[in-house]
């Protein structure tokens, strides 16, 4: 198996995006490449005393930075980290592919090279959530590649977010929950009633409909929803997350016993910190295209690049992209019948 990381792709690289690849190469058997500007990668991989046999490094002499026009820049950039990437993954020479860099760009590339599965009606940005005190996260989909959804598009949402997070979490039999503006069957627009319609008669364990603060106390194992709504709440719970924790980092400075009191409460405190670092669950799927494609957050470090090149090891050997499309034709099948 070989997994192919994106070496300029998001603020650390190459550095951190190396000392991730490094840290994964040493516990796995497989190949872990690295493809972007060779010179850097290489002098990073000296700095780190690299000398084992299963890291690859391909030369690819150009960035798509975030400022760009996404779909031009991947046209235009025929030999870009990303762009060479999805071509490697599409020709069969890598397994998976994984990039920090620009998520319009990633998701262009992968819809103009790589392509969709046969069936699917758009591709989901996937990302984890933690499960607030269970060691535990939730997948939500989709999270940003789409804004606008139509119920047949949370339909596929749902059945993906299922085989995903049966084959790479080992779940058995995940719930599927629709994320809506109330728990009763009968509620949201008419969008997400037909939705929950379709879910319902889907081949997946589908318990109906959630609201946002269901989600951070474990409601289910997969949250569907459209890609507006879903980066919202996302980008939300970031922003609560930090300004909590940054509330109690003050008061728990201020004074002689608060400073006591943090300091008897630290193992605790970083207990909790831990469950919001999103580099603990690596990268986000994007569900629906022709191949295992992972984005880890533009401001990774080593720890979240390693965490990805794991999560992407079942990804390939359980062949979720295969059960996908088999899952789809299936239930077109179904439809035609």
């Amino acid at each position: 198996m070989n997994i192919l990381i994106d070496g300029m792709g998001g603020d650390h690289a190459p550095e951190e995006i190396v000392k991730g690849a490094v840290q994964a190469a040493k516990e796995i058997p497989h190949t872990v490449s690295i493809i972007g500007q060779e010179e850097r990668i290489k002098e990073c991989l000296s700095e780190m005393n690299w000398n084992g046999d299963n890291i690859e490094v391909i030369n690819a002499t150009e960035v798509i930075s975030n400022n760009e026009s996404p779909a031009m820049a991947v046209r235009k950039k025929k030999d870009s980290s990303i762009a060479k990437g999805m071509r490697l993954l599409k020709e069969g020479e890598v397994d998976a592919f994984i990039s920090g860099g620009s998520t319009g760009a990633l998701l262009s590339a992968g819809l103009l090279i790589l392509g969709r599965i046969k069936g699917i009606k758009r591709p989901a940005i996937a990302a984890f959530f933690p499960k607030i005190g269970m060691n535990d996260t939730s997948l939500i989909l989709d999270c940003g590649a789409n804004a606008e959804a139509k119920p047949e598009y949370l339909q596929q949402y749902g059945i993906m977010g299922s085989i995903f997070v049966s084959n790479v979490k080992g779940v058995e039999n995940p719930e599927v929950m629709l994320l809506n503006v109330g728990a009763e069957d009968e509620k949201g627009d008419t969008t997400h009633k037909e939705a929950f319609e379709l879910l319902q008669n889907s081949d997946i364990n589908f318990k109906g409909n959630c609201e946002g603060r269901d989600v951070p106390f474990g409601c289910c194992d997969v949250v569907v929803t459209d890609g507006f709504s879903g980066n919202v709440f996302l980008k939300t719970a970031e922003g609560v997350a930090m300004a909590v924790m940054k509330r109690i980092k003050q008061k728990m400075t201020e004074g002689v016993m608060a400073k006591a009191g943090a300091l008897l409460s630290y193992n605790k405190l970083k207990e909790i910190k831990k469950e919001f670092d999103y580099s603990e669950e690596g990268g986000a799927p994007i569900l629906g295209l022709k191949g295992p494609v992972l984005k880890i957050h533009g401001s990774s470090k080593a720890n979240a690049v390693y965490n990805a090149i794991l999560k992407a090891v079942p990804y390939v050997e359980q062949d979720v992209t295969h059960l996908i499309e088999s899952a789809i034709q299936s239930k077109a099948g179904e439809e035609e019948a």
